[in-house]
């Protein structure tokens, strides 16, 4: 989860209390499954709207985080060598 801030607006504009991300999420998992699943496929659909500048903007945020996180921590990558060794073995070639 993020520490990020979020400001939620009134239907009249206005800017109520900032809440992190972390707290709307805890707001958000105390509602019942089928409300949790409305939601998650609202938002998902939100999604599709998005410009193709905007998506291709997401995935780099995203590639860029990513590669921080290999940078930062090398047990969480695995070499190329490994990864074609063990399918290999799953396939039992």
């Amino acid at each position: 989860m993020s520490a990020t801030n979020a400001s939620i607006e009134t239907q009249e504009g206005q800017e109520e209390n900032s809440v992190t991300h972390d707290e709307l999420e805890v707001e958000l998992r105390k509602l019942d499954p089928r409300e949790r699943a409305r939601l998650a496929a609202a938002l998902l659909d939100s999604l599709e709207e998005l410009s193709e500048d905007e998506n291709a903007r997401l995935w780099a945020v995203d590639a860029e985080r990513r590669h921080d996180d290999l940078l930062s921590d090398v047990t969480l990558g695995r070499s190329t060598t490994d990864v074609f060794r063990d399918i290999r073995e799953r396939l039992g070639g």
